[in-house]
């Protein structure tokens, strides 16, 4: 046989039993089958086998199954991005003629993907006050197959009441499907959120954020209980040929051990620096779900708050204050920027800690009673010592927003 065609169709294979901290990483889009007979029986929908890349690979099959466990679920998919993983939900769910509900205070890609996508199908959407539970109750119709719930709300960082949402949805027949971005599965169990088996039917994650904690990647994940459901999902996650990289899984599987002491940490640091923002003159609130006064704060410590949680932290590095209308929207820009520490960008979760100034008017359809007039500006804490995070919003504030 000719050296090349050694090379390529060389016999030797490691022996078995090679066992290490961290799972082998199968890169593959063709899979060798043993025979015709193996090929012609092998069902990539069953993860008894595998067909093809596009299908799973041992890696992703290990990464599913921990986020799964982390999620408190049974099956998980994988896509390549937390907004991934709320379209594949949409397109497995919703057809021409059918009505989804999402908070106002939602992701707004979401809302962005309904107004668009959904919308060009023949899908219609209503936007609910996540703060309402007869709100949502009110919208709820024959059309609607899918209500969006959000916990704690994306930027406003309002806490829903999570568990009579989903008792409502179950009560109706509606499926009910979570952004658990901001839980990250250790905030709080979504498929019992209180301790009695009431729990959402689906959880989507960006495992962008906490999972993969370095800013880094990007991957997103459905999970589910119920095996139709994630068949659904899986059929359509197919059909739409949504695949990640055995790389980026490689790189969120190194990650997750680690993620009960990051997001612990990042916690609370968060909650240090939320709360020293209060005493601050130049902030009129702070929204923080696990501070007193917030707006959801009881929900949150009904679903977040009991002392078994402690191990793992019960709320994200994430919060957001109300600078005092007084100031400029320009001044406010000059904060953002006079800041060294926390750096302009979007996503959070990752070891650097961020900030962002954003446009309420922009992003809800009306301004929400419970935030005080103001510019909005959101911090994303990352690892960085407290007093240090600190010292750095102190010389901001004296820079550009002078009490």
């Amino acid at each position: 046989m000719e050296r090349s065609t050694d090379l390529i169709h060389h016999p030797y294979s490691p022996p078995d039993g090679f066992v290490a901290p961290q799972p082998g990483v199968f890169k593959a889009s063709t899979v060798i089958f043993p025979s015709v007979a193996a090929m012609r029986t092998r069902d990539w929908k069953s993860k008894s086998g595998y067909t093809y890349g596009l299908h799973g690979t041992p890696t992703s099959f290990v990464l599913e199954a921990r986020i799964a466990a982390l999620e408190g679920g049974l099956q998980c998919v994988l896509v390549p991005s937390g907004l991934a993983a709320i379209a594949n939900v949409a397109f497995a769910l919703l057809k021409s003629g059918d009505e989804v509900l999402i908070p106002d205070n939602a992701y707004g890609p979401n809302k962005a993907l309904a107004e668009g996508e959904l919308a060009a199908f023949g899908i219609t959407h209503q936007y609910y006050d996540p703060m309402s539970v007869a709100d949502l109750a009110a919208r709820i119709n024959g059309r609607t197959k899918l209500v969006w719930l959000e916990a704690a709300g994306s930027v406003t960082m309002e806490f829903p009441d999570l568990i009579e949402q989903v008792r409502l949805c179950k009560a109706r027949g509606v499926i009910s499907a979570l952004d658990n971005t901001w839980g990250a599965g250790l905030a709080f169990n979504a498929f019992d959120l209180d301790g009695q088996g009431t729990g959402v039917d689906i959880s989507a994650h960006a495992l962008t954020k906490y999972p993969s904690g370095g800013g880094d990647v990007l991957m997103g994940s459905v999970t589910t209980r119920n095996e139709a459901l994630h068949l659904k999902i899986k059929l359509t996650h197919m059909r739409l040929g949504l695949g990640v990289g055995a790389n980026d899984v490689e790189a969120i599987l190194r990650a997750l051990p680690s993620i009960g002491l990051r997001y612990r940490a990042q916690d609370q640091a968060g909650r240090a620096l939320a709360l020293w923002c209060v005493d601050q003159p130049q902030f009129a609130q702070v929204l923080h779900p696990a501070l007193e006064g917030s707006p959801g704060n009881a929900y949150w410590q009904q679903v977040c708050g009991a002392a078994d949680k402690a191990d793992t932290g019960a709320s994200a590095g994430l919060f957001s204050v109300m600078v005092d209308q007084r100031y400029s929207s320009q001044q406010v820009d000059k904060f953002c920027d006079s800041l060294k520490l926390f750096k302009l960008g979007f996503s959070w979760g990752g070891p650097i800690s961020l900030v962002m100034p954003y446009e309420v008017e922009q992003m809800r359809g009306t301004r929400p009673a419970h935030l005080t007039a103001g510019t909005l500006v959101r911090f994303s804490v990352g690892l960085e010592n407290v007093a240090d995070l600190r010292s750095d919003l102190t010389q901001a504030l004296t820079s550009a927003l002078p009490g």
